[in-house]
């Protein structure tokens, strides 16, 4: 009787990346486990829960996948040898980019991944704005520092900027999957990186710009 070859070893972080990219393109879910395991290289059930556990703990698993690899836009948040301005402006341009590159799924895993969830699935909606809010502590903390450093005034304007950059970061992925390119989405970062300047403090401590003078009226 003929020997069997060796069964094929299950490559686990290619696995992983193809769960990631399936979970990037529908959301959580609406990827079934037949659709995970089928793209996952046909593995069987047994293989599934040994290397993974559940949907959801592969879901964390491709999550923090996914923050190490493409989330790395996000890095010059918390580069504090980056000027804050200059942080805020390359997170959001290489977000912009990483988010319309066809290579990939566009748009956003982490705004994307669990917008409407059932009950039952809250703990991964909760996981994901976990994620979304540490995106908002970054920009959070580069505007203090702007603000600390006297880049900026503290004003009220000033504390909206956070919000207003965050917002801008997530909304983003929409635009991405309705199929916006990177310069489109650069014009428009330069255009809101103009707020950031008409709030800039000048030698003297004087506001000047007129767009501040507006705002603060």
């Amino acid at each position: 009787m003929a020997r069997t070859g060796r069964p094929r070893e299950f490559d686990r972080d290619k696995a992983l990346d193809a769960a990631l990219t399936l979970f990037w393109t529908q959301g959580y879910e609406p990827t079934s486990l037949n659709q995970l395991k089928a793209c996952m290289g046909n593995i069987s059930p047994a293989s599934f829960y040994a290397a993974f556990g559940s949907k959801e703990a592969l879901f964390r698993e491709v999550v923090q996948r996914y923050v190490e690899t493409y989330g790395q836009v996000m890095a010059p948040l918390w580069d504090e040898t980056l000027a804050p301005r200059d942080a805020i402006e390359q997170t959001l341009r290489r977000s912009a980019r990483m988010q319309t590159t066809r290579s990939h799924p566009t748009g956003c895993l982490i705004v994307l991944g669990a917008s409407n969830c059932s009950p039952e699935n809250e703990p991964v909606q909760t996981l994901l704005a976990a994620q979304r809010e540490r995106s908002r502590k970054g920009f959070q903390d580069c505007v203090a520092r702007a603000v600390a450093d006297g880049e900026l005034t503290d004003t009220p304007v000033t504390k909206t900027l956070p919000t207003l950059f965050a917002t801008f970061l997530h909304g983003m992925a929409c635009e991405a999957r309705d199929g916006n390119r990177a310069k489109k989405l650069d014009e428009a970062i330069t255009t809101l990186m103009q707020l950031w300047d008409s709030l800039t403090v000048s030698p003297q401590g004087i506001l000047t710009d007129p767009l501040a003078l507006i705002l603060l009226k």
